[in-house]
């Protein structure tokens, strides 16, 4: 009994995983409540699931969003704090470029630098649009 709970709550767990990867967080409430209903559905005709079993991770679901919920402020701090860090150390590494290179040196890296970026993001762009036809 505790196996078959504890795969459902993998594979919930795996679900809302899955979700979060697209990149296509859903905004209505409404919406986002059926497609859980479904998949809750769907798990307890793969797995066999009683009325029981299904209420039970349906109340895990609820309490892990609760848990979610209360740590996102947290989260938001963290994700700020190492952006902060992050470009202070680029502002160093530029500061430092800019005193070993000489200004038409230093032009031309930032070039190089901003043309690779512009490369790196029409991949990822390409990825996307890949990846959203396969689907």
């Amino acid at each position: 009994m505790k196996k078959l709970i504890l795969s459902a709550a993998f594979v919930a767990f795996g679900t809302f995983a899955m979700a979060q990867q697209t990149g296509k967080m859903q905004k209505d409430p409404a919406q986002m409540e059926q497609k859980r209903a479904e998949k809750l559905k769907m798990m307890q005709a793969d797995l066999g699931l009683s009325d029981a079993q299904v209420a039970q991770i349906k109340a895990l679901q609820d309490k892990k969003k609760a848990e979610r919920k209360a740590m996102a402020p947290q989260m938001q701090a963290e994700r700020k704090a190492k952006m902060e860090q992050w470009k202070a150390k680029k502002a160093q590494h530029e500061a430092e470029m800019k005193q070993i290179l000489t200004p038409d040196q230093f032009q031309k890296w930032q070039a190089k630098k901003q043309e690779n970026m512009q490369k790196r993001g029409k991949m990822m762009k390409d990825m996307q649009m890949k990846r959203t036809q396969v689907q």
